[in-house]
């Protein structure tokens, strides 16, 4: 079944109907009490286990004798301390604690059919090694020893004042940033621009021309649900909004409302109705006849069921639109598949539709445990073990300024995270069902490669759903790191190929790297779909969209 769905997924030709069918979640098929057992037998096979267990123990009898040459991989910063390879019983606690980890996880066979599974236990295992780690613990972790001891001990009266002030105020997780450092629309958010438009979902802000001419078209940025916009608009010189107003393009945003218990039932239909407010408001105040549209993350998902809904009723004026390491098609390989479980899936709308939202608090959580090593034991170690501050970082804090989920809203993202239902044909927006056949504006669709959220390749997948022109660039870095990822930066690559076909695998195979970032890219592909030059407004809003208040705004200083 799995196999014959991939083969469809890989022919549909791009103009044709989307009609792919999700696997089984139905309680009936994967909920049952037997469903985590099955789950094991798909992807642990009893020989391989066997295999595993014999290893260990040989390789165990090799690090008591002192005969064991296992090390940690260059890059794990976990080990960096010279204790490690010099003090005996540290050497042999890591090698031990190394052979561990890989008969764990070498037990676990990659099945492609099975991938789900294979996703579920791997990271119940990587949870699990990742705890286990002897730096996670005081005396098994020899850079806190030596710092207790060059301290005096306050490094240990730091950390646990660290500590108790996460227990009362962070949910007991670890700080990972000193928020109270960064401040919204005093060092991060501080593009100049105005609020031009409000309704009770969002508010759209139109940014200061820095520019004497722009073009005529202007371009509508609109962000995740699950975050604030702003992490495109971080600090000067790390600025998607910045970049883009020094290319001459008209710059507008769609800042979300933080939705609290009493709009629990705010749905796609809810965030449609207001983007077509928000849209009507841009033509207006720019006095064009058409505007482009980049979208980032779960926003993308939004403005896909904005523009079905706009080619259902004839509506054409959305130029282009834009995707920033969006996946609209959920049956391709991601992490998140690893949730796809009857029992957790329920379990999450219930406590959702009890409480009216999911917490944005849950949600980070949610995400940083996705990478328990680097967003969650690290911190764990620098505020609690050597009694440090969080790092001072803008996309540490703008990631801890998290948003909540209307009940209604998460709702839909889990039929379409877990039952593929943008592409299956069971999710309806404003009366119509979601065909992204009909939607035929010009694309452009990045992904990113070390993306671990939304993996590359079912980013790509999008240039095969959608009928437009469709250009794909593969940028490096992951899911955030990719977006925020100025000119300048020395790191910054992206690969650029032919027109996509079904294959990314031969896209990728004939594709070429080069140095720099997509947002240059971008603004080239954008600006010759935004109409001819004009000269800069000599000022903000219109007589019927005046400016209400300067950016940020109201609503991306809500609280969670």
């Amino acid at each position: 079944m799995a196999e014959a769905l991939h083969v469809m997924n890989a022919s549909e030709t791009r103009t044709g109907p989307v009609r792919v069918e999700a696997e089984a979640t139905s309680s009936d098929e994967v909920g049952g009490p037997l469903d985590g057992l099955s789950s094991l037998f798909h992807v642990v096979r009893p020989k391989d286990a066997l295999r595993e267990t014999v290893g260990f123990g040989k390789e165990l009898a090799q690090i008591v004798v002192g005969r064991s040459e296992r090390k940690p991989h260059p890059k794990d910063k976990r080990f960096q301390d010279r204790a490690w390879e010099e003090n005996v019983a540290y050497k042999r606690l890591l090698q031990t604690y190394l052979a561990w980890c890989d008969s764990l996880h070498g037990a676990v066979s990659d099945d492609p059919e099975h991938w789900r599974d294979f996703e579920e236990i791997h990271h119940a295992i990587e949870l699990l090694t990742s705890t286990a780690a002897p730096t996670n613990t005081f005396f098994g972790n020899p850079a806190a020893v030596k710092e207790a001891f060059d301290t005096g001990g306050k490094s240990v009266l730091r950390g646990a004042r660290h500590m108790i002030e996460d227990l009362r105020h962070n949910g007991g997780m670890p700080s990972q940033v000193m928020r109270k450092d960064f401040r919204v629309g005093e060092n991060v958010g501080v593009t100049p621009g105005a609020v031009v438009f409000r309704n009770e979902v969002l508010e759209v802000i139109q940014f200061t021309p820095t520019t004497g001419e722009v073009m005529s078209r202007p371009t509508l940025m609109i962000p995740p649900q699950i975050n604030k916009y702003y992490f495109m608009d971080l600090a000067p010189g790390r600025s998607f909004v910045e970049h883009a107003l020094s290319e001459g393009i008209p710059m507008l945003t769609v800042s979300w409302r933080n939705p609290t218990r009493s709009q629990r039932d705010w749905d796609l239909d809810t965030y449609v109705d207001a983007l077509m407010e928000a849209v009507d408001a841009v033509i207006e105040i720019t006095e064009s006849d058409k505007l482009n549209l980049v979208a980032f993350c779960a926003g993308g998902i939004t403005a896909t069921a904005l523009l079905s809904h706009l080619a259902e009723i004839g509506d054409d004026r959305i130029s282009s639109i834009a995707y920033g390491v969006t996946m609209l098609d959920w049956y391709e390989r991601a992490p998140l598949g690893r949730l796809q479980r009857a029992g957790t899936i329920g379990m999450s709308r219930v406590v959702t539709q009890m409480r009216g939202v999911l917490p944005g608090s849950q949600l980070a959580g949610m995400f940083s445990w996705a990478r328990p090593d680097d967003l969650v034991w690290r911190y764990w170690v620098n505020n609690y073990l050597m009694g440090k501050n969080p790092p001072g970082f803008d996309i540490l804090a703008w990631n801890n300024d998290s948003t909540n989920l209307p009940a209604g809203l998460h709702s839909q993202f889990v039929d379409i995270f877990f039952e593929n239902a943008m592409c299956n044909g069971s999710l309806e927006v404003k009366g119509s069902t979601v065909d992204l056949s009909k939607i035929e504006v010009d694309n452009f669709v990045t992904g990113a490669v070390a993306d671990h959220l939304t993996p590359w390749k079912g980013c790509y997948r999008t240039t095969q759903l959608l009928s437009g022109e469709s250009t794909f660039v593969l940028s490096n870095a992951g899911h955030i790191a990719s977006l925020v990822n100025p000119p300048g930066n020395p790191k910054a690559s992206y690969r650029t190929g032919p027109a996509p076909g079904p294959d990314p695998d031969a896209w990728f195979a004939d594709s070429e790297q080069s140095s720099g970032t997509w947002w240059t890219l971008w603004a080239e592909w954008v600006s010759e779909r935004s109409g001819e030059l004009q000269a800069a407004p000599a000022s903000l809003g219109s007589a019927a969209h005046p400016p209400i208040e300067p950016a940020p705004g109201r609503y991306v200083k809500q609280d969670a």
